[in-house]
């Protein structure tokens, strides 16, 4: 996006201090990591994560052939 273009459409707002709210602290940054990582807390998901991961990997160099039956690391 152009400078001129961002500061058509935001110039009015560009240089204003960002707003903190009063009644709601900050989240820590432990707190914020817990809250967007819900993937995390699923069982399994890195295991099927790894195993894809290696499926890809040796379709890629024809290991398993496209369409071939999934395997156990």
């Amino acid at each position: 996006m152009s400078e001129n273009i961002v500061i058509k459409k935001y110039g009015e707002i560009i240089d204003h201090p960002h707003y903190e709210p009063v009644r709601h602290p900050r989240l820590s940054r432990e707190m914020r990591a817990a809250q967007f990582a819900p993937y995390a807390a699923l069982s399994g998901h890195a295991g099927a994560i790894r195993r894809t991961a290696k499926f890809a990997e040796l379709r890629s160099r024809r290991v398993i052939e496209p369409g071939g039956e999934a395997f156990v690391v």
